[in-house]
């Protein structure tokens, strides 16, 4: 059984241009901010284990942190990709 696509094709994306630099410049930030974190894991792991919020320690702050950055993240590309198509690819 064949099925349609899921969403019609549009043709051209004006929007690709834009929405590959914002990809780029949410991937560099992410980047640094996963560096720190490797980089304290590596010059002083002690650091790690330092108790910090509720009781945790700065591994599982940061590796949490990073979980919730990478998903805030999408949403933000999500939500700035869609303004750019819907005004930049009108028919």
């Amino acid at each position: 059984m064949l099925h349609e696509p899921a969403a019609k094709n549009i043709g051209t994306d004006n929007a690709a241009p834009k929405k590959a630099r914002l990809g780029v410049i949410l991937f560099i930030v992410y980047t640094l901010i996963y560096s720190g974190f490797v980089l304290i894991g590596l010059l002083k792991p002690e650091l790690m284990g330092m108790e910090s919020l509720g009781g945790q320690n700065l591994a599982i702050i940061y590796g949490f942190g990073l979980i919730v950055l990478a998903i805030v993240m999408g949403f933000i590309y999500n939500y700035f990709c869609t303004r750019l198509e819907n005004k930049m690819n009108k028919n």
